[in-house]
């Protein structure tokens, strides 16, 4: 596989940008094969995305890279960016409790040669141990911590280095029924990818498809967003619908919701994985 370089970039909107940032690669022997820009007329706000192959250029190594980019591009146009090798592998952790449909679905696809998920599973972490059996076929160790009120904050530092331990770079959590701390999420900032059993932000709450049920809705739906200190308020990565109707039991509901969660959880660490989203001011923007 050809090694490529991926540069998201957030900065004021201006004239010139795209014409600068690309002329930089090209007259250093980048190759520039794909790029996608966006300008948020309200906020007056420039975003972009540039992926280019690392055969022929001329600057060697991630952080020189970012030291050359940031002393002649970034710094005077007041740019925030990230660089990225696409011969890295993201190392992921799965949070999980007893819910086994996400946990199924995205093992599978990371495992799985025809999805190309570029991404490594070190361990699986619950807080049952209802899920143990099932995860033993895919091989990947399962860690159960017993946690509640008392011990949580103990219980996630213990986490936090089980964490640092496998060099782990960002955090699933497939149906984790734990609602993470402040010092969890500041570990993994916009790194905490979670999946919400509604189409946000209505019928929040442990018991969606009751209320739905009750509110005869014709859509379902399931939201996946990055985890902030604000209950399930976190930037929207990933959304998508299932529609129903009044024959729908409650317990036909949660079948259809489930389908609908594994996609959009999927859909969400796919794009994660791939570099194409660039946060600002709890939005996402989704290069894709």
């Amino acid at each position: 596989m050809t090694n490529n370089a991926i540069l998201l970039i957030s900065c004021p909107d201006q004239p010139g940008l795209v014409a600068e940032v690309t002329r930089f690669l090209h007259e250093r022997g980048g190759n520039i094969v794909n790029l996608d820009e966006h300008v948020d007329r309200e906020a007056r706000r420039f975003f972009m995305r540039v992926e280019w192959e690392l055969e022929h250029f001329e600057i060697s190594g991630k952080e020189k890279i970012v030291e050359i980019f940031k002393s002649r591009i970034a710094d005077k146009h007041d740019m925030e960016f990230q660089i990225h090798f696409s011969d890295y592998k993201p190392r992921m952790a799965l949070f999980v409790t007893k819910a086994s449909h996400c946990m199924y679905e995205v093992l599978y696809r990371s495992q799985s040669i025809s999805e190309n998920w570029n991404v490594e599973v070190p361990l699986i972490i619950s807080n049952r141990e209802s899920l143990r059996d099932n995860a033993e076929p895919f091989g990947i160790p399962y860690h159960h911590f017993d946690i509640n009120k008392e011990n949580k904050k103990e219980v996630e530092q213990r986490q936090i280095a089980l964490l640092k331990e496998h060099k782990i770079d960002f955090v699933v959590l497939a149906r984790y029924m734990q609602i993470v701390t402040q010092d969890f999420i500041n570990e993994f900032p916009n790194r905490i990818i979670n999946i919400h059993h509604s189409f946000l932000p209505a019928f929040i709450g442990p018991r969606p498809y009751h209320s739905a049920a009750k509110r005869g809705v014709k859509i379902i739906g399931a939201t996946s967003h990055y985890v902030t200190t604000d209950l399930d308020a976190g930037p929207i990565i990933a959304q998508n619908v299932h529609r129903v109707s009044h024959r729908d039991s409650v317990k036909e509901m949660m079948r259809k919701g489930r389908d609908v969660e594994k996609l959009v959880l999927s859909e969400a660490i796919r794009l994660h994985l791939a570099r194409k989203i660039l946060v600002h001011n709890n939005k996402t923007v989704i290069f894709d």
